[in-house]
């Protein structure tokens, strides 16, 4: 889909080369090195690289070019799909065997292991496989949302007056919600773009959000597609107070607020991490990111960490720019991410771009370098849909599932035959 933000094209998890669309496949510029260019750059090349491998059949070519991207991707389950591609080609059985094995170990699915090439495998791996699809739910439902239409994207709380806020995608708006889900307006999209992010600065009595016009969306403006800003709204009456444009075709569609309250929002499209400084929008990462997401600030602001869709999370210095990635070991699928959150020594990722879709809690060390465990708390379950994001209530994670992104097409219309049915506030204690 390669017209829809990144968070939502690489939501299909079909090989690397086929997830962003020919369109945005490019060739490696002259003086390319994967060292020096940035990561939205030499993603582009080394899916460049596979496509033309593919296209000429050139299998060798393949394998050494999908090793060079499962190493760029931090090993990320769906490259080793890749090589296990090429291995089969090529004939070694066994090599694409023990790609697949590490693949599912990382608890995931994928249809191409349905299809004919990987025929020889299906045996040995089918139970695993269907392990990995099935069912878990320790959360349950805090309450729906009263409105189908809205697609919601984004939620936060604020602890004082103990409401919820709602972005929405399709409706253009925030709402506020109580405990039990009754809602009210809060504020409409200045721009009438759709709404992304929302977070709540209750010291200061701030709402932030985010507004994107998604290329391709037709209830936009075509001249408005590629253009994203940040809103800061007054809490108590929902006026707007400042807006901040977006740099040219920027998607910012996740935000955090730094311990002083300074927002950091995330270019899901052109890679960026950009600060609010003395009323100015300033990047501060050095280019390792493909499509950074919701970061997670830790203890103080001590720690954060972000979420690239594809390339997994990255210890992330917010001063320096400094990036350490967590290493997936084979055992610990870190890609695809949307939401991410710190609660003591855990982050709890909303995660829309796995197979099957979870919301999971990894464990951390206590160098916070690296994840030693993980539990599960919602997989594969009738409801969950395309969950989004979620917010820290005292002991309690919320967090939104049934979203609706999979009922909509790159156009942001609905699907023919789908009828969107209301989102699911999910609810789980004590993680």
């Amino acid at each position: 889909m390669p017209h829809l933000p990144l968070s939502v094209q690489a939501r299909d998890t079909s090989p690397w080369y086929g997830i962003l669309g020919a369109g945005l496949l490019v060739c490696a510029p002259s003086g390319y090195t994967a060292d020096s260019a940035p990561a939205v750059e030499t993603f582009q090349a080394l899916q460049s690289a596979l496509a033309g491998d593919k296209k000429r059949a050139d299998w060798d070519a393949f394998l050494t070019d999908a090793r060079r991207l499962q190493v760029f991707l931090n090993g990320s389950p769906t490259s080793g799909l890749e090589v296990a591609r090429a291995q089969l080609q090529l004939g070694h059985r066994e090599e694409a065997l023990v790609e697949v094995r590490r693949f599912l170990a990382m608890g995931q699915t994928n249809d191409i292991l349905d299809a004919p090439l990987f025929l020889p495998l299906k045996e040995t791996i089918a139970p695993q496989s269907a392990s990995n699809r099935s069912a878990i739910a320790l959360a349950k439902p805090a309450f729906e949302l009263s409105d189908p239409g809205l697609l919601p994207e984004d939620l936060d709380y604020d602890p004082i007056s103990k409401r919820f806020y709602v972005t929405s995608v399709l409706e253009h708006t925030i709402v506020s919600l109580d405990q039990t889900g009754q809602q009210r307006a809060f504020a409409d999209a200045p721009d009438h773009w759709p709404m992304f992010a929302v977070k709540i600065d209750s010291k200061r009595r701030r709402l932030w959000a985010t507004e994107v016009a998604v290329d391709g969306f037709t209830a936009i403006p075509s001249a408005d597609w590629g253009r994203s800003a940040l809103l800061q709204f007054d809490l108590d009456r929902g006026t707007l107070l400042s807006r901040h444009e977006g740099p040219a075709h920027s998607n910012l569609g996740d935000l955090v607020l730094a311990s002083n309250g300074d927002p950091i929002v995330s270019d899901g499209v052109g890679g960026g991490i950009y600060r609010l400084r003395a009323q100015q929008l300033v990047r501060i990462d050095h280019g390792d990111f493909i499509s950074p997401q919701t970061i997670a600030i830790c203890e103080g602001g001590r720690h954060a960490f972000v979420p690239d869709y594809v390339r997994g999370v990255a210890a992330f210095d917010i001063e320096t720019g400094a990036v350490r990635w967590l290493p997936m070991k084979g055992r610990f699928a870190l890609s695809g991410i949307d939401g991410l959150y710190c609660r003591g020594a855990a982050l709890i990722a909303v995660q829309n771009g796995a197979a099957p879709a979870r919301v999971i809690s990894f464990l951390l060390d206590a160098s916070r370098s690296s994840v030693t465990a993980e539990t599960m708390i919602e997989r594969a379950t009738p409801t969950l849909g395309d969950p989004t994001h979620g917010v820290f209530v005292d002991a309690s994670f919320f967090y939104i599932a049934n979203s609706g992104w999979n009922g909509i097409d790159e156009h942001g219309a609905t699907r023919p035959s789908i009828r969107l049915s209301p989102a699911i506030i999910m609810r789980v204690d004590g993680i």
